[in-house]
């Protein structure tokens, strides 16, 4: 399995907030150009990589964008204000290292907010909300910052190295390169006769912009969407009630957000769990409360796709420390490309 580990690490390394992705779509490219017949980067930065066959069409996305932060306001002092962007529960990213990704080249950072030292006791109870931090690159004053390259707008991301944990992975931005990694060994291992469109899409993180472009210029006979699922597998998360667990394979969704996002056609649900089952490829089925995926802009498009998501369960979504299964990659990889394989059958 030393392939798909090697890819999801680099991925996982890689950085790229919504709107920057372009490492990796560079790692895309190089990943599938010997196995399609054309790329294309369309005018959102979705990169598209077409497998020629015949008349029936299949599209496969996973979003490139991770969630992050721009700079949004430099003190005098050479401080730096920042914005989230993405979705972020702010105690996950105060003092952690970021990387600012300058006009100069990378510049690394900290982020810094008020010591428990000097907080007032009510303070103490309250949680550091984003706006209150700041990021710290070293600089003494407003001149020095922009001299290293850095002004309003510079993007930033965690500074993170994915890492054995056990049997396990654990990195920043397994949402959602994971779903890269499964999209490019999917399209290696596939046999289907179909056209296969894999889109790494851009700006998922911040409104499913690049998967709600890409389908309505495709507009394919069927769609996966390729995701993270969060996982219930750890210590507070029995009350949720929903059964996903790292090590017991892909995860496919019956519906997401309550409803309000996807809720699976009967049509995709039989193909995805009987290609599933036909294949002895074990999967577990979810129905979210929460997030959703770029299935909800791409079943949306036109007069309407058939839409499915398969996922790869991950603890600690949205975290610079997510933690996910190699054999659950593996087993995502193996169930789109056998998806891949069968999907006409229920579609034409």
């Amino acid at each position: 399995m030393s392939g798909i580990e090697d890819l999801i690490i680099r991925l996982s390394n890689a950085h790229g907030i919504s709107g920057y992705e372009d490492e990796i779509r560079e790692i895309i490219r190089e990943e599938l150009e010997d196995h399609v017949d054309e790329i294309r980067i369309d005018r959102m930065g979705n990169v598209i990589c077409i497998r020629n066959g015949n008349e029936f069409t299949e599209m496969i996305a996973a979003h490139m964008d991770e969630i992050g932060f721009m700079v949004k306001y430099i003190e005098d002092s050479g401080y730096l204000r920042i914005t989230p962007i993405g979705g972020w529960f702010s105690q996950t990213a105060v003092n952690q290292r970021v990387v600012l990704h300058g006009k100069k080249g990378k510049v690394l950072g900290v982020l810094g907010c008020k010591p428990p030292h000097f907080m007032r006791d009510e303070e103490r109870k309250k949680i550091i909300e984003i706006k209150d931090m700041f990021i710290d690159v070293g600089a003494g004053s407003r001149d020095e910052v922009k001299e290293m390259g850095i002004d309003i707008g510079t993007p930033v991301t965690i500074d993170r190295e994915c890492k054995k944990l056990g049997k396990f992975l654990t990195g920043k931005a397994m949402d959602d390169r994971a779903g890269v990694a499964v999209m490019i060994e999917a399209v290696k291992r596939t046999r289907t006769d179909a056209t296969v469109f894999a889109v790494g899409t851009v700006q998922e993180e911040v409104g499913l912009k690049g998967a709600r472009t890409s389908a309505f210029s495709i507009t394919p006979d069927v769609a996966l969407a390729l995701d993270t699922a969060p996982s219930t597998d750890f210590p507070g998360a029995e009350n949720v009630k929903i059964d996903v667990k790292l090590e017991r394979g892909p995860v496919i969704t019956v519906a997401d957000a309550s409803g309000r996002g996807l809720i699976a056609p009967k049509r995709v649900l039989d193909w995805l769990v009987e290609t599933a089952e036909s294949n002895k490829i074990a999967y577990q089925l979810e129905v979210g409360e929460g997030g959703t995926t770029d299935a909800t802009a791409i079943h949306l498009t036109k007069e309407g796709i058939p839409t499915g998501v398969i996922s790869v369960p991950a603890r600690y979504i949205h975290t610079p420390v997510e933690v996910i299964s190699l054999k659950d990659l593996d087993l995502s990889a193996e169930l789109v490309a056998r998806s891949l394989e069968t999907a006409r059958k229920y579609f034409v």
